[in-house]
């Protein structure tokens, strides 16, 4: 498996431009993958600058339903005549910043033929699945941060229902489990005790946490907690 990495919020690279989002490009033995389309055309631009032609994808995929993951999907559907996008069935539902600031998906795309709405479970075939775990159960609570979901004239905080996560599993002979999240809105340690990837990769959504401050602490505790697997699926349920 190859992954590169078309747009997020920091750059290396003085040609390759960045923005608050993420998108990936990934190719597998047997597919050509869009995972998230940042929240411009971005994607496509740094794509086109590292040689990557985006009308070959062949299966794209929405981590949830925010603008910094899918704004980019008009573009994408521009450029590429054929692929499915897979999206959480709950994604274009009004997600909301607080009261005011709409940050869902355009909703002139929703009805778009080429959209396949997933559930909580979706099995694409041998080397792709999907999975929202909204049942699952959670380590450590969820926090909204002050993200909201309207439901006709009430906000509620969000639940992040409509967040999945791509889960590859390579068939050769290291036969690694390969975890794609757009964002981790439902926690990064409960994500990775879910699943127990070999690799694990993504936004972790610490961003508000401060490195300099007294949240090193609880950074430092999260980065044993994902570098020990033993820690995750002994140590911290027996404490909660």
């Amino acid at each position: 498996m190859k992954l590169w990495t078309l747009v997020e919020n920091t750059s290396c690279n003085e040609n390759l431009k960045n923005e608050h989002g993420l998108s990936f490009y990934i190719e597998t033995q047997k597919h050509k993958i869009l995972f998230d389309f940042g929240q411009s055309d971005l994607f496509a631009e740094n794509a086109n600058k590292m040689g990557i032609d985006l009308s070959k994808v062949d299966i794209a995929i929405l981590s949830h339903g925010h603008y910094d993951h899918g704004g980019g999907l008009k573009k994408f559907l521009q450029i590429n005549s054929f692929a499915k996008i897979y999206i959480n069935k709950n994604a274009f539902n009004l997600h909301y910043n607080g009261t005011e600031k709409y940050i869902g998906l355009d909703l002139s795309l929703k009805d778009n033929e080429r959209f396949i709405f997933v559930d909580d479970e979706l099995i694409i075939d041998e080397e792709l699945s999907l999975y929202s775990c909204n049942n699952a159960q959670k380590i450590f609570p969820i926090n909204p941060y002050g993200l909201k979901v309207r439901e006709e004239n009430n906000f509620i905080d969000e639940d992040f229902i409509h967040e999945q996560y791509l889960l590859i599993e390579e068939n050769n002979s290291n036969k690694k489990k390969i975890l794609i999240s757009g964002c981790s809105h439902k926690g990064i340690i409960n994500i990775q005790n879910w699943f127990n990837p070999d690799v694990l990769i993504g936004g972790f959504h610490f961003m508000k946490l401060s490195v300099g401050t007294k949240d090193v602490e609880e950074l430092k505790t999260y980065s044993k907690i994902l570098n020990d697997t033993n820690y995750v699926n002994k140590e911290i349920i027996d404490n909660y």
